[in-house]
């Protein structure tokens, strides 16, 4: 098959994916748009640049692991504080 032929055939089954499943369901290298994500502070600016996003997102589930003593119920305690500041409703289930 012919590099042309090759490319006819990839631009065919890329429109025929985004035909069933919606636009963006397939991403070419250096094409990903940035997803918009509004996101809570979690109190530690290092901790919210690591997390790309600045904190932890609004609106999912998020778990913290770690071992014992490790903190991860005083940066869940911020997380939570930082979110009622913003009028959220907040859960919190320590099962260590």
């Amino acid at each position: 098959m012919s590099k042309d032929g090759r490319q006819k055939a990839l631009e065919s089954t890329l429109a025929n994916l985004n035909k069933r499943f919606g636009e963006g369901i397939v991403m070419k290298l250096g094409e990903a748009t940035r997803l918009q994500v509004e996101s809570i502070p979690t109190g530690s600016l290092s901790l919210d640049i690591a997390l790309g996003v600045g904190g932890v997102p609004r609106g999912r589930v998020v778990e913290i692991y770690g071992p014992e003593s490790s903190g991860k119920t005083t940066i869940c305690l911020h997380i939570i504080a930082e979110a009622q500041k913003r009028g959220g409703i907040c859960g919190f289930v320590d099962v260590e």
